[in-house]
């Protein structure tokens, strides 16, 4: 069993700093869920530190969470609202809820974050279970670029300063349609390393495990803003509804 098939692994290694700068700002996912959820009630999967649940909550929306670490949990818990959510520790693959839900999401990349591709399969098909008849599930990812992965290893330095140096280490298995990262701190306290890895999927790889669900494609778009989506989109909004 590998260390990425532990779901809260994550979570245990980048709750303390998830919410620095870097992440995106939520208020564009808000205002495109919030129409969706038809009144509710809604669950985000991967909820993490309410970084876009707390907000759609505090539209009057009934918004409940699955989330693997206690970690990510506890900061969510500290801000304001977010001593209220309903939060179930669990594999976000399992969806460990009854519903139903007019609206689940699941939004970052996270849906790669199950780095098998039955994993992302089962994730689709607990979907399906716990959403209303004609409900939506909204995913946000990247497109895979095969530009981007121009070697088979990859080496970034990060951060270095008088008594630290950070560097990120990439290894990409094509064939798998996966990648592991590395990211290595040397500094005068010893060596830290925080892994991470993504089993990545084409939009049409996705669409056939929703179908395979039970779910079909109803809109897509490149971002939040609701732009078109062509060939040359890097990102992908969709919404699937459940026949």
């Amino acid at each position: 069993m590998s260390v990425f098939d532990d779901p809260g692994l994550f979570g245990r290694l980048w709750a303390a700093g998830y919410d620095g700068p870097g992440n995106p700002d939520p208020a564009p996912a808000v205002d495109f869920l919030a129409p969706l959820a038809e009144g509710g009630p809604v669950l985000e999967l991967a909820v993490g530190t309410g970084r876009v649940a707390l907000p759609l909550a505090a539209r009057g929306l009934a918004v409940s969470g699955v989330e693997a670490s206690p970690e990510m949990v506890a900061h969510l818990r500290a801000k304001p609202g977010g001593e209220h959510m309903d939060v179930t520790i669990g594999d976000m693959a399992d969806v460990p809820v009854s519903g139903p839900y007019r609206l689940v999401f699941l939004v970052f990349n996270t849906l790669f974050n199950l780095v098998d591709a039955d994993r992302q399969a089962a994730c689709f098909r607990n979907v399906a279970r716990v959403l209303a008849p004609g409900g939506a599930f909204v995913i946000e990812t990247f497109v895979p670029d095969p530009a981007d992965f121009d070697r088979d290893e990859q080496v970034q330095v990060r951060e270095v300063t008088e008594d630290s140096a950070t560097i990120r280490m990439h290894r990409y298995d094509r064939a798998a349609q996966t990648f592991v990262r590395q990211t290595v701190t040397f500094d005068r306290d010893g060596v830290h390393l925080k892994p991470f890895a993504m089993r990545y999927a084409w939009p049409e790889q996705i669409d056939e495990m929703a179908e395979r669900a039970g779910l079909h494609l109803a809109e897509r778009y490149a971002d939040w803003d609701r732009t078109p989506f062509d060939a040359d989109s890097r990102t992908h909004i969709s919404v699937y509804r459940r026949r």
